[in-house]
């Protein structure tokens, strides 16, 4: 089979009906089984895109010589546009191919996709269509929400309770509604609509690229390193003076800043040469903050793909703290942590209140950060060969690092007693907790309703993101994470170009009208909040429901 052979639809299912990872990129069909132990990404990652189009999400998170490596797996080519399978991570079912067959039917799992709900639904006036004439009407900020009523908790319209489908499941009615909004508030998922959107994604991409907005500023950098060593060098100072709360505080600003540059690469976003960056953020995240760089590596290139999904996106699975969906009352399956959720006696004390106390269990963030780093590299989770099999030592030689010079040389050696060790620990890690609200502000009070596989990686991450609007003065604080929404977009813009990108995405946005959700910090934290106070009314409803059906048995059974 030559990489020029013309495969079609029903050959490339029986192959993935065999258990092979088979993706499409441009038209190549790649078959990356083999290199599912190799990605430094992952095997998930892949995973999620198998039978599907992954152009626009490889493109989005490879660099070009990535990008070139990959033609090596091409096993044939299509002669057609292609149509999304559901991945069989999601469920989807495949029919062995048998040679000289033109069964061109769909396929079980193909066929649940594309009952679950029309392409072509009755469409209630959205953001888009209604207020492309005014500068910034397709933008939704709160007014628009509550005018357009896509906002959470001001309507019976939102009660799990006060609709129900034909099997009478509440559950199951709340995501119906939650699509039904959706679809009438983006555009239709019909091939053609969804093929311009991306079709002008790619050339908005062309002309970033143009105008050198990938192209880093290094000169930035060096004002944030200048930042790091300003805060990090001010607490060992106020450390050796003895002003032991202060210079906890400044621990956790440096902590706090650190972390946007790990981020950026993370994603290759500084040099864009794989090794350099993978240093850069090993050496920050291990050595100076005491995280595993491949863990969240591990964890985000997941995310990235699958925003918002609750099954699937670990960036949204908190359970039993708290849950963004009614989804999670459901005992819900994780593909990323391989086992059942529950939501269990303890969630069920905690979702209720999530929306008290999401600040009070975000100041604890840091921790759990911890626990999954050490997790992450104790049970080898990671790249075990290829280019990324070394990074794991590396990481746990920056985990000694850290604990020695921050729990032995800071701690132990340079704070006297144990409750002003114990109170230098809790101020420091609770300054990062700023850090956690603006990672979950971004997606907590998004949409988590599944569109289904036609839907275009562009439409999906602007539907599942948010941005938050804030002066430029104050970019520094939020570290490229007020720009999410383009970050999604754009994985690898350098987060310094991200402002000047957002213009360029705010034309896109008016031209294929989607919905370009944009927040100031106040109204995003007021999204959230409300959002998970919608929640945390459905499960106490879904709680009184489950008692009264069990004190009505119990009555009557006499």
């Amino acid at each position: 089979m030559g990489k020029d052979t013309i495969l079609t639809r029903r050959q490339i299912e029986g192959m993935i009906s065999e258990g092979r990872a088979i993706i499409i990129v441009d038209c190549m069909v790649l078959r990356l089984d083999s290199w599912l132990s190799y990605h430094p990404g992952g095997e998930r990652a892949i995973l999620h895109m198998v039978g599907k189009d992954a152009t626009d999400e490889v493109n989005a998170l490879h660099g070009a010589e990535t990008r070139l490596q990959m033609n090596k797996f091409q096993i044939g080519r299509l002669d057609a546009d292609w149509i999304n399978f559901l991945p069989p991570l999601h469920g989807g079912k495949f029919r062995p191919y048998v040679e000289g067959s033109n069964d061109d039917s769909l396929s079980d799992g193909e066929s649940l996709q594309n009952d679950q709900f029309p392409l072509e639904v009755s469409r209630s006036p959205s953001p888009t269509s209604s207020s492309c004439s005014e500068d910034r009407g397709f933008l939704l900020d709160p007014s628009i929400r509550r005018r357009r009523g896509g906002s959470y908790g001001e309507s019976s319209a939102s009660s799990i309770t006060s609709v129900s489908d034909e099997d009478g499941n509440p559950l199951s009615s709340e995501s119906a509604r939650e699509i039904a909004v959706d679809l009438a508030k983006y555009p239709s998922l019909d091939r053609d609509t969804q093929k311009r959107i991306i079709q002008k994604y790619r050339e908005l991409d062309q002309k970033i690229r143009q105008e050198g907005l990938y192209q880093c500023r290094y000169s930035s950098y060096l004002i944030e390193l200048c930042r790091y060593l300003i805060l990090l060098f001010t607490s060992l100072i106020l450390l050796h003076l003895g002003w032991y709360k202060l210079s906890a505080a400044f621990m956790g600003a440096f902590w706090h800043q650190i972390t946007f540059t790990a981020h950026d690469a993370g994603h290759m976003g500084i040099t864009h040469d794989f090794t350099i960056d993978t240093c850069i953020g090993i050496f920050i995240a291990d050595f100076c903050g005491g995280l595993s760089l491949g863990w969240w590596k591990l964890s985000h290139n997941v995310h990235h793909i699958v925003t918002n999904e609750p099954e699937h996106d670990p960036d949204i699975e908190h359970l039993p703290f708290f849950a963004v969906s009614h989804l999670f009352f459901n005992n819900l399956f994780s593909t990323y942590y391989k086992r059942v959720l529950p939501y269990d006696a303890v969630a069920k004390i905690f979702v209720p209140l999530q929306n008290w106390l999401y600040y009070p269990i975000l100041c604890f963030g840091r921790f759990n950060l911890y626990r999954l780093s050490w997790e992450y590299l104790l049970f080898g989770l990671g790249p075990k060969k290829g280019i990324a099999w070394w990074h794991r030592w590396l990481e746990i030689s920056g985990m000694f690092v850290f604990w020695y010079w921050f729990g032995y040389q800071v701690l132990y050696k340079s704070v006297p007693t144990n409750w002003d060790r114990f109170a230098f620990v809790m101020i420091s890690h609770i300054i990062t907790m700023p850090l956690h609200v603006q990672i979950t502000l971004s997606h907590f009070a998004m949409s988590t309703a599944d569109l289904g596989v036609h839907e275009s990686f562009p439409q999906k991450m602007l539907r599942t993101t948010m941005d938050v609007d804030c002066p430029q003065w104050l970019d520094f604080f939020h570290g490229g994470l007020q720009f999410q929404a383009i970050h999604h977009l754009f994985p690898r813009i350098p987060r310094h170009n991200l402002r000047k990108t957002q213009k360029l995405v705010i034309e896109f946005c008016k031209e294929v009208n989607v919905p370009y959700a944009i927040y100031g910090f106040v109204d995003g934290n007021r999204e959230v909040i409300g959002h998970l106070k919608e929640i945390g009314r459905q499960a106490r409803a879904l709680s009184e429901c489950h008692a009264a059906i069990i004190q009505e048995g119990k009555f009557g059974s006499h």
